[in-house]
């Protein structure tokens, strides 16, 4: 008989000697730590936290968050967004896992329209898991840069890529790591630009990027150019072992022989290579069967091709059908 369990939905219920055992496991990630719970709780978000715990370990643990647009949109655009994919210890059972799994579900599907968890890392082994509870598997792209020899990192990086970074610096451009709100302003400024204009999906406004930076919850490296910013990455690095860009622009097509984004996009593989972090995880490359510029954009710094996906519990179907419509039409606008 398996041995009685324990649902925690509380992070303060978790030891620390529990935290470090269960940040120790193959999924762990960034966005499934204190840190980033915290984060986005002090900035005002809605978060969910659920973890098993069998013979004082924690044996499976997700956090994540509640996203939803202003005024009447929310009762559409309702969602729960599991980032980086739940840890799961090596010490979890098949149980262990369905079980979390299913009180997440229970506790969640009333207040969301759909559940879905961002895997950056594999999940393969408890696929067969997620679907007997209800998820299906949507395949997702992703790029994993190695980063532990610097010649080897750029040997594999495209060429034009690598003349682009050494123009920009030969030209003026400097890689800075954000020493005042002003600059994070101007940073945002450009991301909201791109936003707006280009990507045309939701993006968290300004104060959320002021409250990453004033609680060091990640790095930001800007490309400043004659005294202004000009483009910039947010990278959150977990225990030394990946360094994750989150959000990435620049004022690209701007200025002669300046690259930001791309020199924006070196200066994380930089910095990892640089504090022996052996991972950059580009964090997304899009679905395997449609076009995506970015993707292509993403292929030329030298990453290994990854397709972890991402599992997706529909609660409930019509909204669901609705959201997705609605979502087309904005981008072709």
């Amino acid at each position: 008989m398996t041995k009685t369990c324990t649902i925690h939905t509380k992070i303060d219920a978790i030891s620390e000697e529990q935290w470090q055992h269960i940040t120790e496991a193959p999924t762990a990630n960034f966005f499934q730590t204190k840190t980033a719970h915290s984060f986005f709780e002090k900035v005002g978000v809605e978060t969910f936290q659920f973890a098993i715990e069998r013979e004082g370990q924690i044996r499976v643990y997700l956090t994540g968050i509640i996203q939803k647009e202003k005024g009447i949109k929310s009762k559409f655009s309702s969602r729960a967004i599991i980032y980086g994919g739940p840890v799961i210890s090596k010490d979890a059972n098949d149980e262990d896992i369905i079980e979390t799994l299913q009180f997440a579900i229970d506790a969640l599907k009333k207040k969301v329209i759909y559940i879905e968890t961002r895997n950056l890392n594999n999940y393969d082994e408890y696929m067969h898991l997620f679907a007997k509870v209800g998820f299906r598997l949507v395949p997702h792209l992703n790029f994993h840069v190695d980063c532990t020899d610097v010649a080897a990192m750029k040997k594999r990086m495209s060429s034009s890529k690598l003349r682009q970074v050494k123009k920009s610096l030969k030209t003026g451009a400097e890689i800075v790591e954000a020493e005042s709100c002003d600059e994070i302003s101007a940073y945002y400024a450009i991301l909201h630009e791109l936003y707006t204009t280009k990507v045309k999906t939701p993006l968290p406004d300004k104060d959320f990027f002021l409250g990453l930076w004033k609680n060091n919850t990640a790095r930001f490296f800007l490309i400043r150019y004659q005294g202004e910013i000009i483009g910039g990455i947010v990278c959150p690095i977990f225990m030394n072992k990946v360094i994750y860009e989150w959000f990435v622009c620049g004022k690209d097509g701007v200025y002669k022989n300046i690259y930001p984004s791309i020199l924006a996009t070196w200066a994380a593989m930089q910095y990892g290579a640089d504090n022996n972090i052996p991972r950059f995880d580009f964090m997304g490359a899009g679905k395997p069967d449609e076009a995506y510029g970015v993707r292509e954009f993403k292929s030329k710094f030298g990453g290994e091709l990854v397709s972890h996906g991402r599992f997706l519990f529909v609660a409930q179907p019509l909204l669901y059908k609705a959201g997705k419509t609605a979502v087309k039409i904005l981008k072709s606008i």
